[in-house]
């Protein structure tokens, strides 16, 4: 087994897979003539010196993830579809996150209000209506999820997000960084951002439902204002939770994050597997040189 230090992480892009462990990220994506281009850089994370800061590392990695991953969407893009249309510079990236910011605030804040809203008059109790505020938030996310699955691209983006966790399980496993190997491992990853944003929605209900009465723009704004402890304090339950997975305890809070990821995560084909695993050795060539060298 790989120690915790050597942990990745990574993300599904357009027709690829971008993989990061500390300071390096490899986006692999198969150009539209079957081949695999390679793009690495070594980069330092706009907020390391904060990531150390239990509660706050939360939201600070969550925004550094963001960034490159914007980054790495767009250049799978522009190989996959050879799209000549960049965005690199940091005010289109911040652009493009407060646009997706704007549309989670909509999706996910001011529609679960305004459909509890007609009912609000007939239960007495907050924690009931907040309850129930929390419950159309889950429901919209999952039919958000089932929606986009039906989209062809997303669908293969799907499948390139489930190679990416089954080649991940294999290098935490010590194993050869092979097609054969990845294959058969599970694409259900407990730290995967699926089971991330689900804990987003639990905690979410349990910190709201101690708000009690308010106006409705207030509650708009209380609940925006709220995102950065709710994000922080997600971030810290997954964390957790990932260090403990043989706890019959920890196994019963992230299962649903697990099962969330029927959605996200499709079974992937040989070759995207392949794309997987030439973007995780570029991050990890310094691993396996080292083993060759003892």
């Amino acid at each position: 087994m790989k120690n915790k230090k050597d942990l990745v992480g990574g993300q599904a892009v357009y027709e690829g897979v971008m993989m990061r462990k500390g300071i390096d990220i490899a986006v692999a994506v198969r150009d539209p003539d079957g081949q695999i281009v390679v793009k690495k850089e070594r980069l330092q994370p706009y907020f390391k010196k904060w990531t150390q800061i239990p509660f706050l590392r939360g939201l600070m990695i969550l925004m550094d993830s963001l960034f490159w991953g914007i980054k790495a969407l767009n250049y799978s893009t522009q190989v996959a579809f050879k799209e000549d249309e960049k965005i690199d510079s940091n005010w289109e990236i911040g652009l493009a996150l407060l646009l997706g910011f704007v549309f989670f605030v909509i999706l996910f804040i001011v529609l679960p209000l305004l459909v509890v809203k007609p009912i609000e008059k007939h239960i007495s109790s907050q924690i009931i209506i907040r309850l129930l505020e929390g419950i159309v938030r889950l429901v919209i996310f999952v039919f958000y999820l089932f929606s986009i699955t039906k989209i062809k691209e997303i669908y293969r983006v799907f499948q390139y997000h489930g190679a990416e966790h089954k080649t991940v399980f294999c290098y935490e496993a010590g194993e050869e960084l092979t097609v054969e190997n990845c294959r058969k491992y599970s694409r259900f990853h407990p730290r995967c951002g699926t089971s991330f944003l689900l804990v987003v929605m639990i905690v979410s209900i349990v910190i709201f439902a101690f708000l009690g009465q308010q106006t409705f723009l207030l509650r708009i704004i209380s609940r925006i204002l709220l995102i950065p402890v709710i994000f922080s304090l997600s971030y810290e339950i997954i964390r957790l939770g990932s260090q403990h997975t043989d706890s019959w305890f920890w196994k019963i809070v992230l299962t649903p994050g697990l099962w969330m990821q029927y959605f996200t995560t499709k079974e992937p084909d040989d070759s995207q597997l392949e794309t997987a695993i030439v973007a995780l050795k570029e991050v990890t060539k310094e691993d396996y040189a080292s083993e060759v060298s003892h």
